[in-house]
Formats: C-alpha cells, structure tokens, sequence
C-alpha cells in the first residue's frame, strides 16, 4: 500500500552530485531534440528544464524525485507556430498553455483529481495524441530524405541522407530494444550519437575521394566544412555565453491555436505522476496532490515560455532512471537541475548541437513522430471502450480527420486550426453529445 511522502524525504547532498549528473545524461537526448527539431535555442532549453524543475520542486514541497524538461507533444504546434508568427509570437501562445494547466490544477483541487479524467477521457485525449505524431509525419520523412521539414529544398543529397537516417533509427530501435541498464533508458542520445559518426565517416569519405582527385584540404576552411557537418559555427562560439533568451510577444492567434493542445500532455501528466509513484511506493496524487504537480508543470512552463524555451514536461526516461538506481531522495533532481543550468552557459555547447546534420534528426523523428501516434492509439486501446458506438465514433473520427486534414476555422481576427481545433473539437463533443460526459463532476 502507498505511504505518504513527506519533506523529510528531501536531502540535498554533495555525494548525490553524480548520479544528479547521470539523470541529466538520460534526459539529455530528448531535452536537446525538441529545440533542434522547432528552431528554438538548445541552451535556452536546458536553462529553462533546469529552472522549471527547481520551479516544480518548490511548489511540491520537494516530493517528487522527478524531471521537468522539453515536451514532446508541442512539437508540431511550435514548428507551424514559428514559421507563422515567429518565436516571440509562438511564446506567447505557449505562456498561456502554462497558465492553462494551472487553471486545470484549480479546477482539479475544486472539483478532485478525477475532474481531469471526466473532462478529458480517453476518446478525446487519444485521438489528440495520434493528430500530434501524424501531422509531423511529413517532416520526419522529408528530413531523413535530406530535404528541409517543409520539403521545399535539398539539403542532403537523398542517398547520402537515407543511410545517415537510417544508421540514427537503426541504432535508436536496437538500442531501444537490446540495451542494458542506463544504455537503454538513452535511445535518442545514442541514437543521434551513431548518426552524427556516420555523417563524419561519409565526410572523410568524401574528403578522401577529393584528395585523389586533386583537391587541396590544406586549408582549415576546407578541413572543417564538410558537406553534412561544419565545425566553424562550434569554432566560432564562445566558450562561456548566456543563453539567447527571447521574450514573448502578444498574439491572440497564437493562444488560441496552442491552448488546445495541452489537453494531451495535461493527461499524460496525470500518468507520469502515478508512474513515479508506484516505482517510489508513494501516493503523490494526494500527497502533495496532484493539483500542486499540475501547477508546478504549468508555472514551470509558462516560466520558460516567458524565456523562449520550450515547455516543459516531466519525463519518463527520468522515472525509468529512478526506478533502475531505486535512488527515490528528490534532491538528487535538484543536482540535475543545477548541471542543466550550468550547462546552458556554455556557448560551444548549444554550437555543438546544431552541427547535427538534418538526416540524422529525420532518422530519430521517424520512430519518435510514430511513437507519439502509438502513444494515443494506446490510450484507446487500454481504455476498453467501444470505438464502433455512435457516439465514440463521432468524436474519434472528427478529431483525427479535422486536425490530419488541416482543417482551419477564422474567427474574426485569427483562424483556429489543425491540432488545437481537433483538440477543441473533441472537448466540445464529449460536453454535448449524449452519453458520459460531466453528469458526475
């Protein structure tokens, strides 16, 4: 039986120092991935994950041996966001999905923690996660052919970047599914570790070929500007820099189109904690309740919209790291916090990152964009429920071909469309068609 958590569970430890930096290392691989997948700053993110989780921590009460980073369920939504309103434009949408899990978490200490559940069930909130993964399926697959996301350009050559994306899902799924220990709560890490390597193989390849025809690589312009990774952006960057932050700019578009869409990673929240939970042999739903976990999310959140980072999460692999150390003392989350914040102020670091060549994040955003759809046909799946029933039916079949198709609605000034208006869809529906719904609430 669950016992209660208490404050004293926290001690905050310099021999702990290590194994917060191991934390760190599993959460790393998706921490990084989100900023370099929507164009956001990678340092950024890591100052913003380890502020957000500190920020979680403190409204907790310091419980919660848990990890707050980079969300993968934004993804779309930041892409098409930046492309249209740019980054300033797009923070702002996302500080309001921070304000809106903190309206959810009132909600859920007004009304109990199974608010969530009766308002956003399983046939609304599946079918949302499936619209995220399929509408960036496109993306993944023009990235790892070597073109731009939009695919409006050739980056890559196709051949050379099928087989760098190829090596990075490879590795991923093998690492994924043979691994030991900490090497299998890593995939992504791995995974774009063995991609990039493949990309600097087939540069000396080249760089080969080129000598025995002649060409002169005498010059370090030569030597450090290969066709799929450059070094001089990583030569160029300072050592110590701080984080290019970008501060929001007001668009009512942007809120609208990006509110919907914390519906999905609000339920999963509500998952994560049970998880975490059960590994620790504790009720964190009650104790400190899962309405202060909600807020911490959403105030963490909001936090590193205010900052240009992406929102924040708490991660799974971090839990999957908890569970295999049975290392539950939160304060271990408080050294990991404090190395991503460190790390945020090393400017090579951020350059590093973004010497990735394209193919090799396509190869990784295949198995991930997939994996999020599996993630919400799942949640249908394990919630047993008639889909052929009429009303099941209606509102799974109108979510998924109102946000895959594109569908857009204006409303006077803005348009609401794709994933946000299938999440409003599904939410609308649920509230009116007959049947469950809030009778109960």
């Amino acid at each position: 039986m669950p016992v209660q958590p208490s404050a004293t569970d926290y001690v905050f430890s310099p021999k702990d120092s290590l194994v917060g930096a191991q934390m760190l290392f599993v959460a790393f691989g998706a921490l990084v991935l989100v900023p370099l997948l929507t164009g956001l700053n990678p340092n950024v993110a890591l100052f913003t994950a380890g502020a957000g989780t500190l920020i979680f921590q403190f409204v907790t009460k310091r419980m919660v041996p848990i990890f707050l980073a980079s969300s993968f369920a934004f993804i779309a939504p930041i892409i098409h966001g930046v492309s249209s309103w740019g980054i300033p434009g797009t923070m702002c949408g996302l500080v309001a999905a921070g304000l809106f899990y903190v309206v959810l978490s009132l909600c859920i200490k007004t009304f109990g923690s199974g608010f969530l559940n009766k308002l956003l069930p399983p046939v609304v909130v599946g079918p949302v996660i499936m619209v995220i993964g399929l509408v960036l399926a496109p993306v993944a697959v023009h990235m790892a052919m070597g073109r731009t996301g939009d695919g409006s350009a050739w980056l890559v050559p196709q051949a050379t970047a099928m087989i760098v994306a190829g090596v990075a899902l490879l590795v991923t799924v093998l690492t994924s599914l043979l691994g030991k220990g900490w090497l299998r709560l890593i995939p992504i890490l791995v995974g774009i570790g063995a991609g990039y390597l493949a990309a600097l193989i087939l540069d000396l390849i080249g760089i080969s070929t080129s000598i025995q025809a002649g060409f002169d690589p005498g010059s370090l312009k030569n030597l450090t500007g290969p066709a799929l990774v450059s070094f001089q952006p990583l030569l160029d960057a300072p050592w110590f820099a701080v984080p290019d932050f970008v501060l929001p700019e007001w668009n009512l578009q942007a809120i609208f189109f990006i509110v919907p869409v914390a519906i999905a990673p609000a339920i999963e929240h509500f998952g994560d904690i049970l998880a975490i939970g059960t590994v620790t042999g504790k009720d964190f739903v009650k104790t400190p309740g899962i309405h202060r976990t909600m807020m911490g999310d959403g105030i963490a959140t909001a936090f590193a919209s205010l900052l240009g980072g992406p929102p924040n999460t708490t991660y799974s692999e971090v839990t999957g790291a908890v569970t295999l150390t049975r290392m539950f003392n939160p304060g271990i989350m408080t050294w990991a916090a404090l190395f991503a914040i460190a790390l945020a102020f090393i400017g090579k670091m951020g350059a590093l990152l973004q010497t990735i060549p394209v193919p090799v994040m396509g190869g990784i955003m295949l198995l991930l964009f997939g994996a999020i759809t599996v993630v919400g046909l799942n949640t249908l799946v394990t919630a047993g429920e008639d889909l052929t029933e009429a009303r099941n039916l209606t509102i799974v079949a109108l979510i998924l071909v109102c946000g895959i198709g594109g569908m857009v609605l204006p409303f006077g000034a803005f348009t609401l469309g794709g994933i946000g208006l299938s999440g409003v869809i599904g939410v609308v529906l649920n509230l009116i068609l007959p049947g469950k719904h809030l009778e109960s609430v």
